[in-house]
């Protein structure tokens, strides 16, 4: 019997574009490197509901952490490497460094944010707990990061994270995906 995570592991690889990145991440050389969010979960709600497992991805997140460089100058070198790397797949890339997110958050939030400890603590904070998923291969292993489980991906089930206070940000994110997955339930 094949677990949730590992269900997961399997769903997101049939996407390819997840495959190739996921394979590539390490030619990126920048500390604690993830690939996260909607090119994970979009690919399971897309098998799910019938649909190619690429359908309406609209960008690739890659999260990594160094806090020995917060510059946003390094963070663009970050994504022009990226698209060396990795510009054969054709697809929008976004590299962030979850090390400097302090740094512009209350700018573009209007609220202060604690500095992160990890790549994987910008995860922590998607607005969508079922969303906030991660996946990184070490020495041929996949570890998978999804501080809420994965129930709620796989029952379709919406529920504004706890740790986030953006209550008319997540109310936006959830209908733009109901719009999208129309199976998908809010759940407070």
């Amino acid at each position: 019997m094949v677990d949730v995570a590992q269900r997961f592991v399997q769903d997101a690889l049939r996407n390819r574009c997840n495959q190739v990145l996921l394979k590539r991440l390490p030619e990126l050389n920048l500390p604690d490197t993830w690939l996260v969010g909607g090119c994970l979960f979009q690919t399971v709600w897309n098998l799910l509901g019938g649909q190619p497992p690429e359908a309406g991805i609209r960008d690739y997140d890659i999260f990594y952490f160094d806090v020995d460089d917060l510059s946003e100058a390094a963070e663009t070198a970050a994504n022009l490497r990226a698209l060396q790397i990795f510009g054969d797949l054709g697809v929008q890339l976004e590299v962030k460094n979850q090390a400097r997110v302090h740094t512009w958050y209350p700018a573009y939030f209007g609220r202060p944010c604690p500095p992160l400890q990890s790549a994987c603590g910008g995860v922590d904070r998607f607005l969508v707990g079922s969303t906030s998923v991660g996946m990184q291969q070490t020495q041929g292993q996949t570890s998978v990061y999804a501080p809420y489980g994965l129930a709620d991906l796989y029952q379709g089930t919406l529920r504004c994270n706890p740790r986030v206070d953006h209550g008319a940000l997540y109310s936006q994110k959830a209908r733009d995906y109901q719009a999208r997955w129309p199976w998908l339930q809010l759940r407070e």
